[in-house]
């Protein structure tokens, strides 16, 4: 190696040095605290974990069961199972001061209409055998529901309302009491629709449950690419003569079939058996593109895709039923009971409507 060569190789060694010692103490200003990971193994609290956490961090279940509810306040935060095996949720003794679990509630996610809970994700979670609902989400923005299975609760598998764009996708929901994934704008209240900013409801099984899944009263939304089978109904969608009125959503590429069991009848509802995607008291929803067989019952709300007008007697308007697949639904695979104004019905492959004339 030459003397010039030599003296090279030193200027730019020490370029080097001189540039990382005076780019340290920038980094060490503007370099973000360093996120947690909380990992929960059996018989210890879920509960403290999640009250230990900073927004960011990420709250990991070890496989095993927890006997507990968790309620969740804080922004920006995950809770989910570990990639070894699975993390089941059941009741457990419920402390006086833990408002979730002396509700009947497995997991709740609750804001204020001043400050919601935003950037929640729940993944890979079992939440097993709660006396109203697995999870119970109120004033929430952006909440992730993915991977998690929420069966044999009383009420609602998984439920939101006061909620804004969430995500629900790739969960099982299976024997719970009622719908097996409920969202709504309020349940306290009669009340117009909510926009839900893009709330999107894609490729959850719903199996058993009383209603596959309900959406009620919101307005912006989409159900797409779930597979429901073996409820008494599949797809509710429910609105009211409130103002704005629900609807302005679309449901597509659903796979519905043999939704036959059979549910005794409510205060606000005949009883149920065979339905597969029911419109009431909406209007401006779009259905295309789904397949919808194999459902069958005698009760007024039976047959493929039913527009029925709601419990207070509010008409379906303006809704457009299009490019679906609907066979071998009983009383009908299209029927429309209701006397609103401009829904349509084209491009359909069914045998029988109600009215003739649909198909």
């Amino acid at each position: 190696m030459t003397r010039r060569q030599i003296t090279h190789l030193v200027c730019v060694a020490a370029v080097v040095v001189s540039g990382l010692g005076a780019a340290a103490p920038a980094d060490s200003r503007t370099a973000p605290k360093a996120l947690r990971i909380h990992r929960v193994q059996p018989g210890e609290s879920i509960q403290k974990a999640v009250d230990a956490a900073r927004p960011g961090d990420t709250v990991v279940l070890s496989p095993g069961t927890y006997r507990e509810s968790v309620r969740i306040t804080v922004s920006n935060l995950t809770l989910r199972g570990s990639v070894a095996g699975p993390a089941v949720l059941v009741p457990g003794p419920a402390a006086a001061d833990n408002a979730c679990a002396t509700a009947g509630n497995g997991i709740c996610v609750i804001g204020t209409k001043d400050s919601p809970v935003k950037r929640i994700t729940l993944r890979s979670l079992t939440i097993r055998g709660f006396a109203k609902n697995g999870l119970w989400a109120t004033w929430t923005d952006q909440l992730k529901v993915q991977n998690v299975t929420a069966e044999q609760n009383g009420q609602w598998g998984l439920a939101q309302e006061r909620s804004v764009r969430g995500v629900f996708s790739r969960n099982v929901a299976r024997d719970n009491g009622d719908a097996g994934l409920f969202v709504a704008n309020t349940i306290d209240r009669e009340d117009g629709a909510q926009d839900s900013k893009g709330t999107v409801v894609s490729n959850n099984r719903l199996t058993g449950n009383r209603i596959g899944v309900t959406v009620r009263r919101l307005r912006n939304l989409t159900v797409e690419r779930n597979e429901a089978t073996g409820n008494c109904a599949a797809v509710f969608v429910v609105g009211d003569e409130g103002t704005p009125r629900a609807g302005a959503m679309t449901v597509r590429r659903n796979h519905i079939h043999a939704n036959n069991k059979l549910c005794p009848k409510t205060p606000r509802l005949p009883f149920l058996q065979g339905s597969g995607i029911v419109l009431t008291g909406t209007e401006k929803t779009l259905v295309t593109k789904n397949r919808v067989e194999d459902n069958v019952g005698d009760s007024p709300l039976s047959g493929g895709i039913v527009l029925f007008k709601s419990f207070v007697g509010a008409s379906n308007e303006n809704n457009e039923i299009r490019d679906n697949v609907v066979l071998r639904n009983g009383a009908a695979d299209l029927a429309d009971h209701d006397p609103g104004r401009n829904n349509t019905f084209r491009d359909n492959t069914c045998g029988v409507s109600a009215p003739a004339g649909l198909c």
